[in-house]
């Protein structure tokens, strides 16, 4: 069975989806007619854009969204039994399986990132996974923190996820680490989602 997972926000990189443009026609008409669907010149921001202009919540979702549906288009061998996404990647999940249309998933994959972008702006936060700690013991620290810092997603025993607020999160990262944390990793988000 061959099964293929798309990424969520995180997963931007600077030059991200720029060798697919350059070496494929079908990837460079895709890029094409998403810049004619957006109004906004999202290959720049990927191809050279800057590392914080790509961090925006809004552009984030768009340009892993692109890349991910793309490679998959241009990817001559694929051909999954199953296909998953975490977060975003769902939509590109969802394109790749070809449930949606790429201008349906692009529509929404939008106003999605445009109104978690809204709730980024409203709340400044920011999520963090931490390493070697019981589920448990990591949902009973944020019980006990100030502020607001909660478990948002448990990816396997020992690694949790945690989201509040920026200075929230600061703070957590040490009662984690005081606390007996293997690793704590800051995640590449504008928000807690």
């Amino acid at each position: 069975m061959k099964a293929y997972l798309f990424p969520g926000q995180g997963a931007q990189f600077t030059g991200m989806g720029k060798a697919l443009y350059n070496r494929s026609e079908k990837a460079k008409k895709l890029f094409e007619t998403a810049e004619k669907l957006l109004d906004f010149p999202i290959t720049s921001v990927m191809f050279e854009g800057t590392y914080e202009a790509l961090q925006a919540t809004n552009v984030a979702q768009l340009a892993i969204f692109l890349h991910s549906v793309i490679l998959a288009a241009v990817t001559p061998d694929f051909k999954p039994d199953k296909v998953a996404g975490h977060s975003l990647g769902e939509f590109s999940a969802l394109v790749a399986a070809k449930v949606l249309s790429f201008e349906a998933g692009l529509q929404l994959v939008a106003e999605r990132a445009m109104a978690m972008q809204e709730a980024c702006e409203a709340q400044p936060s920011t999520m963090m996974a931490v390493l070697g700690l019981a589920d448990e013991k990591v949902a009973s620290l944020c019980k006990g923190m100030r502020g607001s810092v909660v478990p948002a997603n448990y990816n396997c025993p020992g690694q949790v996820v945690v989201a509040g607020s920026v200075v929230d999160i600061a703070y957590a990262k040490g009662v984690m680490q005081n606390a007996g944390a293997k690793r704590i990793v800051l995640l590449n988000v504008n928000g807690a989602f």
